[in-house]
C-alpha cells in the first residue's frame, strides 16, 4: 500500500500542515520564544510550556471544546480583554527596552549571557502569552477542532500531526535562535528586535479591543 493512500498518514500530514500554518507567524508567543532563544535563557522550559500548551489546546479542540466555546461567546470576550491588557503592558516594557537600553556592553551581556529573568518569571510570562491570547482559542481550539472533525475516525491522527508541528516549530525556534546570535552581538540589534516586539504586541492588543 502506498503511504499516500493510508488514511491515518493523510490525516496526520493534514494536521501537521495546518498546525504549522497556524503557528508559524510573527506573534506574541513566537516573539517571546525567539527572544529567550537568543538570550539562551530558560529555553527548554519555555519551549516545553509552549509545546505542551499547544498539545492541550489541540486535544481540547478535537475533543469538542471548540463547539462549547462557540456556544458561550462571553468566555471569549473575557479572554480577549484580559489578553489585550497583558499584551499592551508587554508592549510598553519592550518599547522601554528599545528606547532606553541598559547601554553598551551591559546591554549585550544582559541579553546574551546573563540570567536576569528567573525561570518562574519566564514560564509565567510564556503561560500568559499563550493562554490569554484569544486567537489561540479561535485558531487552535475552534478552527483546528472543526477541521479535525471532518476526518472522522482519523481525527486523532490529525491531532497527532498538528501536535508534532507544534513541537517541531517551537523546538526549532527556541534552540535555532542561537544561529542568529552573531547578528545580535551588537546592542543596536536588540533595540530593533524590542521595537519590533513592541509594535507586534501593541498591534495585537489593539486588534483584540477593536474586535469587541
Amino acid at each position: 500500500m502506498l503511504l499516500t493512500s493510508d488514511p491515518h498518514l493523510l490525516a496526520a500530514a493534514s494536521g501537521l500542515g495546518l498546525g504549522l500554518s497556524l503557528i508559524v507567524a510573527i506573534g506574541a508567543q513566537n516573539a517571546f520564544v525567539l527572544r529567550q532563544g537568543l538570550r539562551g535563557e530558560h529555553v527548554l522550559g519555555v519551549v516545553a510550556v509552549c509545546a505542551l500548551s499547544d498539545l492541550a489546546l489541540i486535544v481540547a479542540g478535537v475533543a469538542g471544546a471548540g463547539a462549547a466555546l462557540q456556544a458561550w461567546p462571553p468566555a471569549l470576550v473575557v479572554v480577549r480583554v484580559a489578553g489585550a491588557l497583558f499584551l499592551a503592558g508587554y508592549a510598553v516594557l519592550a518599547a522601554r527596552r528599545a528606547l532606553r537600553p541598559a547601554g553598551g556592553e551591559a546591554a549585550l551581556r544582559a541579553d546574551t549571557a546573563g540570567s536576569s529573568t528567573t525561570l518562574a518569571a519566564a514560564l509565567a510570562t510564556c503561560l500568559a502569552l499563550t493562554w490569554l491570547n484569544p486567537h489561540v482559542y479561535l485558531d487552535t481550539v475552534v478552527l483546528l477542532g472543526s477541521i479535525a472533525s471532518t476526518h472522522g475516525a482519523e481525527r486523532w491522527w490529525f491531532a497527532a500531526g498538528a501536535g508534532a508541528g507544534s513541537i517541531i516549530w517551537f523546538t526549532a525556534l527556541g534552540f535555532g535562535a542561537r544561529l542568529l546570535r552573531p547578528l545580535f552581538a551588537r546592542p543596536v540589534a536588540w533595540r530593533v528586535l524590542d521595537a519590533v516586539i513592541a509594535v507586534v504586541m501593541a498591534s495585537l492588543a489593539a486588534t483584540l479591543l477593536l474586535g469587541l
